[in-house]
């Protein structure tokens, strides 16, 4: 799948700030074999004083921004052109959830896709019983590393109920759990601790969604939005996999990467300090447009 894909997000303050410094993580992944970035830039409005390109330890392209001349607004654009493939499983044994210790073991590196950095507690994953006590009950009977996160995933989507005005940004994973409600970022971090809680290594994916209106409707510009999903170690043979909780679905042609971390603290498209005080508020709108090839195949 061909798609180009805009993204703006805008800050506006109630006063002025004198000087921030800002991390921005907006520009999809080249990936081999999954994804190929074919065209991207982006634009920071004002312009800042100092911009730094970067890769982190997981291969996420960030920028590091600074401002040191007062500013009441931040607007930063990203515009792309991104070719996705289809995710294709591999045709082999799957470890049972018995022999994951024994998988997770073997893997002898500490590179960035090792399965050990995935288990523990993370800034935004807590380890808790809860969480924990739900995966256990999903998978006692032993099913294979994979099957058990297609159903962890697949549960939470049914029991959890999709609410953009339930939690923010800041809400404890466990919270989201136990209200059952949330968006995208609620569903996967709240997976991603019943999977780790089991002992499978889980992690958090930002990107993009395409979106299909319904029958006969037209699509709205910038009413998408950046998505969340996980992504789980299913045993050497099968490698990495990715589901998305919040739509029952694994990942594929329709989901654009562009960060992959242990949660959302990794991945945060902008996060950053300022002199400053008063509130805040930000505007986010995003098109992800399918782009028809020569012969018509999108």
């Amino acid at each position: 799948m061909l798609y180009d894909v805009t993204l703006r997000i805008a800050y506006d303050y109630d006063n002025a700030a004198d000087a921030s410094r800002q991390i921005m993580r907006l520009m999809p992944l080249e990936l081999a074999a999954e994804q190929r970035l074919i065209a991207g830039a982006q634009t920071v409005e004002p312009k800042p004083q100092e911009w730094t390109n970067r890769t982190d330890f997981f291969g996420n392209r960030h920028v590091e921004l600074s401002f040191t001349q007062a500013h009441r607004k931040i607007i930063f654009t990203m515009q792309s052109r991104v070719e996705r493939f289809g995710a294709e499983l591999r045709k082999s044994r799957t470890a049972r959830m018995s022999e994951l210790p024994a998988e997770i073991a073997a893997y002898r590196a500490l590179d960035n896709c090792a399965p050990h950095h995935f288990l523990g507690r993370s800034p935004r994953v807590p380890l808790e019983r809860p969480t924990t006590d739900y995966a256990r009950k999903l998978t006692a009977k032993d099913p294979s590393i994979f099957d058990a996160i297609t159903i962890i995933g697949t549960a939470l989507h049914g029991d959890m109920h999709y609410d953009p005005e339930a939690t923010t940004v800041e809400t404890p994973m466990l919270e989201a759990f136990e209200r059952r409600h949330g968006v995208c970022q609620d569903y996967s971090h709240v997976m991603i601790a019943a999977l780790r809680g089991i002992g499978i290594p889980a992690g958090y994916v930002s990107g993009f969604l395409r979106t299909i209106p319904p029958p006969g409707q037209p699509r709205l510009e910038g009413a998408d939005a950046m998505h969340a999903w996980v992504r789980a170690w299913a045993g050497h043979e099968t490698g990495w996999v990715e589901f998305d909780p919040t739509n029952a679905v694994l990942a594929g042609a329709d989901h654009i990467v562009v960060a992959r971390g242990r949660d959302y603290s990794d991945v945060a498209p902008v996060k950053g300090i300022m002199r400053t005080y008063g509130k805040h508020s930000s505007k986010q709108s995003v098109d992800v447009i399918p782009v028809a090839r020569p012969n018509g195949v999108e």
